[in-house]
């Protein structure tokens, strides 16, 4: 049987690029092949009044993952019991109101108002502050003396919002995000104007307890009882320990079915009732975060007491993910 030739084992660059073409279109001639054999399977089962082959599940990098002894599971008592005594039980039970105080680096940016003014429209309750010269210990103390319950800091290198760092009032914890590719609310097209209507919020794959605390902490930043009728949706969606966020309304509307060829168009208006579709309009910004720290407490960089750290050594394998 003849072996087939690997293009990584051909040095001339020519020969090798057309090697590789010529695999290429033998994988899309088979992969044809086997999705016509499997039409014409579910065909003659569906003739024959047979249940279909069951449809094969792609490999992906998601269900392939490495096993986590941290996964969470639906009957774990000691996590439920955790949540009742951790910093946000407070605000998940409604017990008091998220108050948040928004602030920047010492080194402002040109694109940083904006976000911020994005921020303080999605985020109810939210109050701005500049920075000045204040350290970030002094506005702690003085957020804990005005009843606030997180601080957002904005940071910004070269003119662009690069990470968030964001610290629960009083005990902590306090999360430093990477940010980026940041899209602000006006430069995307045709996007919705926001209402003062406080928003439903949906978290994604959050599985780990890492990924629950970092979920619970981005909960608490938002109140815990959304007004349905402004039909707003925040999400933070976790894929491969990248947290993606978008912020959406949605909108239904009355579709009218095509008027039939012959016939009156105004009876046929007046008769016939329309159909309600739903569809989401983006109200921006979106923004992707990475989470590379995870910190006791309120904000200390001496003697702080980090829970979860990232290091370069902990990127071994592409289907390792942390969240």
């Amino acid at each position: 049987m003849k072996e087939t030739l690997l293009p990584s084992s051909i040095k001339n660059k020519e020969k090798r690029s057309a090697v590789h073409a010529k695999l290429k279109q033998q994988k899309k001639v088979e992969k044809k092949r086997n999705q016509k054999v499997r039409e014409a399977a579910e065909k003659k089962a569906l003739e024959l009044g047979e249940d279909p082959p069951p449809k094969k599940t792609p490999r992906t990098i998601e269900n392939t993952r490495e096993l986590d002894e941290t996964v969470c599971k639906p009957d774990d008592e000691e996590l439920f019991a955790g949540n009742d005594a951790d910093e946000f039980s407070s605000i998940l039970k409604q017990e008091c109101i998220p108050k948040i105080l928004i602030t920047t680096s010492r080194f402002h940016s040109s694109r940083g108002p904006d976000f911020i003014e994005d921020l303080r429209s999605i985020i109810p309750n939210a109050h701005y502050y500049k920075r000045g010269t204040y350290d970030l210990k002094k506005i702690v103390e003085y957020a804990k003396k005005k009843d606030f319950t997180s601080v957002i800091v904005v940071h910004t290198n070269r003119r662009e919002p690069d990470a968030l760092l964001i610290i629960g009032i009083p005990n902590g914890p306090t999360a430093h995000f990477k940010l980026s590719k940041l899209v602000l609310r006006k430069d995307i097209k045709n996007h919705g104007n926001p209402t003062s209507h406080q928003p439903e919020l949906v978290l994604n794959n959050f599985t780990t307890r890492l990924g629950h605390r970092v979920g619970r902490l981005i909960q608490s930043l938002f109140p815990q009882d959304p007004h349905f009728n402004g039909r707003r949706v925040v999400t933070f969606h976790n894929q491969r320990d990248f947290v993606f966020f978008r912020h959406h309304r949605y909108i239904f509307e009355t579709k009218e079915s095509k008027t039939p060829e012959g016939k009156d168009k105004k009876e046929n208006k007046a008769a016939r009732p329309g159909k309600v579709i739903a569809r989401l309009q983006e109200c921006g910004p979106r923004f992707t975060l990475k989470l590379t720290s995870l910190q006791y407490g309120t904000f200390d960089t001496q003697g702080g007491e980090y829970e979860w750290v990232h290091k370069p050594e902990m990127d071994t394998s592409r289907r390792r993910f942390f969240l």
